[in-house]
Order: structure tokens, then sequence, then C-alpha cells
């Protein structure tokens, strides 16, 4: 089934939050920031600001009715700055004008009286100096200290990766106008309703239930309006509430870019140690997050930094320990991944640092460590259903790994100026919230009585398909055409409680909960049916619109049996709740249950680096992925080839950079590159897996949204080996992104001083 929003957006009639026909009187909105990172707040000058044309109001934290507050695991966010900013960009006041363009002139004639405070950038300098977000967090297993004296070999490194601008096509913004008896309706561009609803009735001072938040798409999310869509929101919230008046808050880019947080950057040191046959024994991993100024999801972002650690290798002795640091920077975010890639990429470098000392193919060490089941994760859960070892022998075989590399090798030795690195990037990652509690969803069905459906869920779609998979769930369960099928707007009224459109989850939370509902009306059609055509419950089924009794046609079809059930009085809507069986997770102990089920697969990678240049080209990926029993492979090859293009971006090109005082200088698309046509390689094979899925993933499909972005660090580790193939007497430090500058610099440094071979350590 091909992903039913195409044509729409193809024909541009598909609707996002800026389509959404204005009401008359609306009044548009502009955001002043903060022009400091860090400082006192003295004061603003808005008086030139108030006389400029157009303007009707300005809010500032002391217009909020409610509580200046929206953080949600950490309440330390102001919603408007009062007191102190703590980054550039931070909103101090928001400015309301007739027109837009009014709105954002006025807004460059607001002055701030900031006394500046110093700034930090760096977050192994915040937890040098005692600003963390939390407290830091530590996964064991085993006994890494005394595992160390029967290791032959010992590795100790550092790997540094830098954070990615989300770079959604449709920025931020909320719409939002007052509704009777003192309420708010606000269409938000967000992946979670829920959390806008819940910050903006606290800013505002109402009840939830006076908070209503529609969406319809969005154009984009990858994490980033996850939780940063509720300051959006809330503003524009707050305006329509105070003013009485429509209030449209749409940011142009340059001020979502600025303002907006970002993937978490991390700085990392690692130690792991080996046994003679290169089994990994022993693996100690400090992590060093760069939360930003305010918590946002960095607490949970850190977690699943410390679940994925490991990657898809078993290590019998961990010890892995992360700092959630605080800077002046915006307050870094969700993004595809959840801190999963950045815990994946410094087990790989540490990997790839022991095969370089070693001398033997960074795949021989992948390949003696992956997971088998019976094993245990370093945070207790049992692996089960284990498909590492599958992905890896298919990828390997039907690629011909080991031809594979004698190409290339064949390559470099004929060719002086370009060289080729081949790479191996097993992935291994875990579908469901860590926080437990999130792993709940709800869905209302209706039955029309010409038989057509609606459906509402928490689900957002932002194009990854989770609407037509809806779809195609209730068509499959109720046996009828998905034509009659529709999915409403995601609105907190309709289905409440929700939990973000995020964690690889929403089609596996929402899915459940549809077919629930759908089971029952069905259940109960067919009651109605044995009850009117006196036939044997137990034999009936509805298939293609045609009720069958015992496999042959019954005297009823679809539109008939649902219009006699109406006219007998029997209820055609169902509300269902589905909840992630045997989940759980103890944070005193760091051990449970987190994840219903883990996603494995196996990308080869190659590029090919010009040494004269230092530029390069990802010429090739060939992956087998697990996908359980896909029921829609059109989107998820989709989300595949996305995934991957996205974190080969992250790995290669992707490179934010903050001066000293926090200030974004790759504020533009000029100075900040992401992936285009041209930098997709020329040749992208994707190989279904062929294994039954799993029971608590949707029609045993499995989750696809974010497992495939961590094939893309497969290219950061075969750029490297190609830079190694022309020099190798360099080891380039591990600091992603790999761009053509640091790749130049590498292939001209001066030699690397050997790493000595340790010999069995007797200490720690």
């Amino acid at each position: 089934m091909h992903n039913l929003d195409a044509a729409g957006h193809v024909r541009g009639e598909s609707q996002y939050l800026d389509d959404i026909p204005t009401q008359r009187g609306t009044l548009h909105a502009a955001v002043f920031g903060s022009p400091l990172a860090h400082g006192v707040l003295d004061g603003l000058s808005l008086q030139a600001a108030r006389r400029a044309p157009g303007v009707v109001r300005i809010l500032t934290a002391e217009d909020i009715p409610g509580e200046n507050q929206i953080g949600g695991i950490v309440p330390d966010e102001p919603l408007l700055a009062e007191g102190h900013v703590h980054f550039q960009g931070q909103p101090v006041a928001l400015v309301l004008a007739e027109t837009e363009a009014q709105a954002r002139a006025a807004v460059k004639l607001i002055e701030a009286d900031i006394t500046p405070l110093p700034v930090i950038t760096d977050p192994r300098v915040a937890q040098a100096q005692g600003e963390l977000i939390v407290p830091p967090r530590t996964f064991r297993l085993g006994d890494p200290a005394t595992a160390w004296a029967d290791c032959a070999h010992i590795i100790e490194g550092t790997a540094e990766n830098g954070g990615q601008e989300h770079l959604y096509i449709e920025t931020q913004g909320a719409y939002a106008y007052p509704t009777d008896g003192g309420g708010v309706r606000v269409h938000s561009s967000t992946q979670g309703p829920t959390a806008v609803q819940r910050h903006t009735a606290r800013v505002l001072g109402l009840g939830m239930h006076k908070v209503e938040i529609d969406v319809v798409r969005l154009g984009g999310g990858f994490g980033g309006k996850e939780d940063q869509a509720t300051t959006w929101g809330a503003l524009a919230a707050l305006a329509a509430h105070v003013l009485k008046k429509p209030v449209k808050l749409v940011l142009p880019r340059h001020d979502d870019l600025r303002m907006t947080g970002k993937r978490h950057p991390y700085s990392s040191d690692f130690k792991l140690g080996l046994s003679a046959d290169l089994k990994l024994l022993a693996y100690e991993v400090t992590f060093y997050q760069n939360a930003g100024a305010a918590a946002d999801l960095s607490p949970a972002v850190l977690e699943r930094t410390l679940f994925h650690a490991c990657n898809t290798y078993f290590i019998p002795n961990v010890r892995a320990t992360a700092y959630s640091c605080r800077t002046n920077l915006p307050p870094n975010t969700a993004f595809r991944g959840f801190g999963g890639p950045q815990g994946m990429f410094v087990i790989e470098s540490a990997i790839a640092q022991a095969a370089e000392q070693l001398g033997v193919p960074a795949y021989e060490i992948q390949r003696r460590n992956l997971l088998a089941d019976g094993q245990v994760f370093p945070y207790g859960q049992r692996v089960a259903d284990c498909n590492a070892g599958l992905s890896w022998q298919t990828a390997e075989q039907k690629f011909e790994l080991a031809g594979w590399q004698t190409e290339v090798d064949a390559f470099n030795a004929q060719n002086a100026t370009k060289k080729r690195g081949l790479a191996v990037m097993p992935i291994c990652f875990g579908i469901s919230f860590t926080k437990t509690a999130m792993n709940q969803a709800r869905a209302l069905v209706h039955i029309y009585t010409d038989g057509s459906v609606g459906i509402s869920t928490g689900a957002v779609e932002m194009g990854q398909g989770v609407n037509t998979k809806m779809i195609q769930v209730a068509a499959r369960t109720l046996g009828i055409n998905p034509n009659r099928v529709r999915i409403e707007a995601t609105n907190t009224t309709r289905v409440a409680n929700t939990s973000p459109s995020a964690a690889s989850a929403t089609a596996d939370l929402n899915g459940k909960a549809v077919e629930l509902a759908c089971r029952e009306l069905r259940a109960r059609l067919m009651r109605h049916a044995a009850d009117e055509l006196k036939l044997e419950y137990e034999g009936l089924e509805i298939r293609d619109e045609q009720v069958l009794a015992a496999g042959k046609p019954a005297e009823t079809d679809w539109e008939k049996l649902v219009s006699s059930a109406y006219w007998k009085r029997v209820s055609l809507t169902e509300n269902a709740h589905y909840a992630t069986p045997d989940l759980w997770f103890d944070q005193t102990e760091e051990k449970g249950h987190p994840f219903a089920y883990h996603v494995y697969g196996t990308a080869l990678v190659q590029a090919t680096v010009d040494v004269v240049r230092g530029t390069y080209d990802v010429d090739a990926v060939r992956l087998v992925h697990d996908f359980g029993q896909s029921f829609t492979p059109g989107i998820d090859r989709g989300q595949i080839e996305g995934g991957l293009v996205q974190g080969l971006g992250w790995m290669t090109m992707e490179e934010l950079i903050y001066n000293e005082q926090g200030r974004l200088l790759s504020n533009a698309l000029s100075t900040y590159k992401v992936p285009d046509l041209y930098s997709v390689p020329a040749v992208v094979d994707v190989e279904f897996l062929e294994t039954p899925g799993h029971p608590n993933a949707i029609l045993r499909a499995k989750a696809v949204g974010e497992p495939p972005l961590m094939y893309g660090l497969g290219a950061y580790f075969a750029i490297r080996n190609a830079v190694r193939a022309f020099r190798p007497d360099v080891r380039p430090a591990f600091s992603a992104p790999i761009t053509p500058e640091k790749v130049l610099t590498s292939l001209y440094a001066p030699a690397a001083v050997p790493a000595p071979r340790h010999e069995p350590a007797t200490t720690s």
C-alpha cells in the first residue's frame, strides 16, 4: 500500500499549519530573543517597539497569568526569561502586531539591559564546575575493575560527536484562538500534543480540559518538535488568552536555527579490553552530554545513550557513566535515535582503534562479539529473538564481504590519488519509550451508517506514513477496503493523555489501540450477524467487505450489516486502550526490561577519498534490515533510505559551530551543509531480512523510524579506513562529523606515535 499522503503532497494540497485560513482579526507574533548567552536581565526598553506601526501589545514574563515554567522532566525552563538569560535566542518578549512583517520589524527595536555572566559551551568544563542537569547515572554489568587483568589488549581513547540541526521543512509554529468559557484552541506543529496542552494549561493557569491542541500533520519533526514545540504553542496561546484574539506565530528559518536545540553533542572517554582471540572482555565509558541551558529531554536522551552504549555486542564487564552537563547553548533535545547513535559511535570508535592497533579489520572484532540469545544487556534485560548474527551472516554472504574487501584492496593498490575504505555497521536498537508509563495509547473508532470509518489516535503524521499504517490496520482488522477509512487530525479532545509520536513506537502503540478497537467492533457486528441470520458466531468473518459463514458468502455484506446493526441499536463506536506488556525499569538499580523488542541489521559501506583534495564520496551502502513482517514495504524502505542519509549527514558534513560566546555560527544553509541529491550514495541496496517479527509489533511489523539512522555511522569509518589506506601511519582523532577539512588534515598529518601493545593489566 502506497503512502496515502503522497498525492496530496505532490499536488500541494496537503494542509500544514501555515495553510490554515486565518480568522478575521488575527494578530501575528514575533519573538525577541536574548542577544547574550548568559547574564542578569536588568530590564527591557520597549518604548520604541510599542510605538512601531501595527504593534498592538508586547508581552513579557509579567503578563503570564499562571506559572512561568515549561520544563517537563526538570522544571528549569521559563517560557519567557525573567531575572536571567541562559542562551542566545532565549525568548524574552513577544511582540503582537497586525502583520507578520510589522511584528518582526518591532522586535528589532527592543533593547535588553543585560549584565554579562561567564559563558560555558564545553560539557567537560560544565561537569568540572558541577553544572549538571541531573545527577550522573551509571549502568554496570560484571566487574570491569577485575576484568582488566584478563585482557591481552587494552585500548583507551576519546571520541567526539557534534550536534545536528533537525532542519524540518516546516519551521516551529502555532496558531491559537480563544474559545467559549475562557479556553483556548491551538493548532500546533508538534509531535507531542499532550505536552503542549499540559504546559500551556500550566502557563495560563487553566485546567487541561480548557486547552485543546489540534495537529493535522507536520512538515517534518525528527524529534525537534517532540518537546520544543511547547514554547511556541504556549506563547501563541498566552497571547490569544490575554488579548482575546487569534494569534499566529511561525518562526522564520533563521530564528528557528538560532533559538531551538539540536541533537546533543557528546565528548566521551573509553577503555576497551580484549582477549587474545579478539573477544571483548571489558568496557568502561564516560559520556559528557552537552545538554544546553535547560533539561528539556536531556535526561531521557542520556538514559538511552546508556542503554545503547554497547550497540550490538556482548561485553561481560561494563561500566558506563553519563553526565548531563548544563551549558549556555539552546537546550538540546530529541533527535532521531534519541541518544542511541551517540553511544554507538563511541563503542564503534573503540573497536576501530583496537583494530588499528592490532592490525586486523574492525569487522573481525565486530563479528566475534555479536549478541546472541540468552546473553544479558548491561541494563538487565535478557537477549531474546536476537537477529544480530542472522543479519550479519546474510549481509556478509549476499554482498560478498570478503570479495568486496579484495576489490577495495586492489583499487587502492592501483590508484595513487584516490583511496577506498570499506566498513561494516551492525545495529541493535531497543523499541519502546524507556519511561515505562509512556508506553500506552488510545484509539477512538466510529463506523458510520454508510459503512465508512473514522479513526482518531494520538499518532502525529510527520512524513513517516503512520496514517497509512493506521488505515491499513483498521482495514485489515475490519475486512474492508482502505478507501472507506479516514484518519482524523490528532486532537487532545478526541484522544487525551497521549504520548508523543517518538521513540519509533508510534505505529506499534497507536496501531495496537486501533486494532483492539476494530476487533471489538468486528466481534460486535459478528454477534449481531449471528442473531440476524441465525448462523453460528464462531464461523463468521468479514473478508473483502463480504460476510462469510464457514468460508461461504452469507446473505449480507459490510454496508448492509452496518445499517442493520444501527437499526438494532448496536454501538458502532469503540474507544480502546493499549499498554505494552511486561515493561519495567528500576532506576535505583538501573536494571529492568525496558524494551518491547529490539531491531537488528547490518550495513556494508564503501567510501572513496580524493587524497589530493580531502573530498570524498560514499559510493555504496548495502544493508540487511530486520523489518519483521512488513505490511507497508514501500513506506518502510523509504524510512530506511531517509534515515540512512540523515545519519550520513550527521557523520560527514553537518557541522554545528558555536563560538565562545554561545553564538551559532553555522546559522544558514550556506554555512550548515545537509545532504543533497549528490550526497546520496550511488548504490543503496536494502534487503528485507526474513524473520517472524514480534508479537509486540503491530501486525508483527517491527518499528523502522530510528534504527536506520545508525547505519550512517558506517560512512564515518569507511572514510577513515580510506584515509588510512593512504596514510597507515596516522590515527585520526575520532571526531564527527568527518568533514573534508578534517580528512585533508589527517591525510597530511605528522606520523602518529605507535600505541603500546598492552600486556595483561594488573590494576584498573
